[in-house]
């Protein structure tokens, strides 16, 4: 399973992005998360969300500023990024649960077997 992600960019700070991610194979049975890793920082949980659409989590320095969300029928994860920071500025990865049909919360990337090749977030000031 190959994943696309994609809608990266410079952003001044406050401002907003949406990015995308797209599994090569239908994986609405799976959970799907975003990881970010800035650099000389280990791989930071971002946010997750279930099979079932309505179960979503995050990592603590997003919450209330990040959203994540899912399309079944677009085989298609969105993360929208409002109020943005430079600290928030990192190469952003998506990743496939490998668990099908968790209903737990998948905070850890060892939870995750699928990773897509990353999108760059830059945050200026």
């Amino acid at each position: 399973v190959q994943l696309q992600a994609s809608g990266g960019g410079l952003v001044q700070a406050e401002g907003s992005l949406r990015l995308s991610c797209t599994p090569s194979k239908p994986s609405s049975k799976f959970g799907m998360g975003w990881f970010r890793q800035a650099p000389r920082k280990e791989r930071e949980f971002v946010a997750g969300i279930s099979w079932r659409t309505s179960n979503t989590f995050y990592g603590d320095s997003v919450k209330g500023r990040f959203t994540i969300s899912r399309d079944n029928a677009k085989n298609t994860v969105y993360l929208v990024s409002n109020n943005l920071r430079p600290e928030d500025t990192a190469v952003y990865f998506c990743a496939r649960d490998k668990v099908l049909y968790r209903d737990g919360e998948a905070k850890s990337e060892y939870d995750y077997d699928y990773w897509g090749q990353g999108t760059l977030v830059t945050v200026s000031s």
